[in-house]
């Protein structure tokens, strides 16, 4: 293996970009080895002047020589491992994507790089239901020895990753800043329970590296190429989400996607990857059963609350049944409701209560949908 350092320099090279990444790895040129002055360049391959007065710094330990045995000991004190891409525990489904980072910055266990991982995605700003159904995949799929891996941002991120924690299974979170810089801050704890359930974060940035807003969709490529395939629970049709869905497509991997009402702006993502040829999931036995050939994984007895509680659930009154009912899975105004039910405001909204602590419907601006 070479020198972290190296992969360090090769990463902050000016010029070194996906499509020129690309080629020097189709000619078979080792950056680091280039770095050395072990090999010279062909005459097919023409690199940036500055690039090359960056490589000839490092080679006379000139600054990025120095930056990088700088960032490499600030790692070290923070307990960040480097991985550089001919490392040993460098994933071997990420080395294999066009372009993979050069220097992969770990917080963690790194044997969690190498667990079957499924990229788990969707909304900063997903519904009760899409959080439910999130943490519901994810907690079955950790069970089948599958692990969430997704991007620690609000919303189904979070959920994914909560769940593998509550498993007490592991969960990579793919970060676009430093692993020593968590954003968001609310999700510090979440990141120390993924790290205490022997999880991992991971970025390409170094440490102290700020979230910059180039940084988060850059990151996309890495989960989806960490992961066997990836699962899309909701998404607007411009999002990070099918960012991350679509480059899964082009590294050859598998993508799943949940529909949902089509009234749900977040389901329009979703169905959009479908026409596009993503699977078109319901329960997690449809996800295991695409991915069983691959990994040899047994569908867990277990199925998403969504699905367990689509018949009336014996517990509720059967006035509480009769309502649950006529309550559909996208948005009905309350006037309707009462129409359609029969029941007076007032005790209508005293059942739409209850139902709400059992976690069944959600209401918001006199609406309800059903979420379970």
């Amino acid at each position: 293996m070479s020198d972290p350092r190296e992969w360090i320099a090769a990463s902050k090279l000016p010029g070194i970009g996906p499509a020129t990444l690309a080629r020097l790895r189709q000619e078979g040129i080792c950056i680091t080895r280039l770095l050395r002055a072990e090999i010279t360049l062909p005459p097919t391959i023409r690199l940036r002047r500055d690039t090359l007065e960056a490589i000839h710094q490092f080679q006379y330990q000139g600054p990025l020589f120095i930056e990088a045995g700088q960032l490499w000991q600030q790692a070290g004190t923070l307990g960040i491992q480097v991985l550089g891409l001919d490392h040993a525990d460098y994933p071997e489904l990420l080395a294999a994507i066009p372009d993979p980072p050069l220097a992969l910055w770990l917080k963690g266990e790194v044997t969690a790089l190498n667990v079957p991982q499924l990229g788990v995605v969707g909304s900063r700003h997903a519904s009760r239901s899409g959080v439910q159904l999130a943490y519901d995949f994810a907690s079955a799929l950790a069970q089948s020895g599958v692990i969430a891996c997704s991007g620690l941002a609000l919303g189904i991120d979070a959920a994914a990753h909560q769940a593998c924690v509550d498993a007490d299974c592991a969960t990579v979170a793919v970060l676009g800043t430093g692993v020593d810089r968590i954003y968001p801050r609310r999700h510090q704890r979440l990141s120390e329970q993924i790290l205490a359930s022997g999880g991992a974060l991971v970025s390409e940035y170094p440490p102290g590296t700020a979230p910059l807003q180039g940084h988060f969709p850059r990151r996309n490529r890495i989960i989806s190429g960490l992961s066997v395939g990836t699962l899309v629970v909701e998404a607007a049709l411009r999002s990070g989400s099918l960012i991350t869905a679509r480059q899964a497509l082009e590294q050859g991997r598998e993508v799943f996607a949940i529909p949902g009402s089509i009234h749900n702006p977040l389901s329009r993502g979703c169905h959009a990857l479908i026409r596009e040829g993503a699977t078109l999931v319901e329960t997690i036995a449809q996800v295991v059963e695409q991915l069983g050939s691959i990994l040899g994984l047994m569908v867990p007895e277990q199925k998403p609350a969504r699905e367990a509680t689509l018949l009336p659930d014996a517990s509720l009154s059967p006035e509480l049944q009769q309502l649950l009912q006529h309550i559909p899975w996208e948005p009905l105004w309350l006037d309707h409701l009462v129409s359609e039910s029969g029941l007076p405001l007032s005790r209508l909204q005293a059942l739409l209560m209850q139902l709400e602590l059992e976690g069944l419907i959600t209401l918001a601006s006199s609406r309800v949908c059903r979420i379970r």
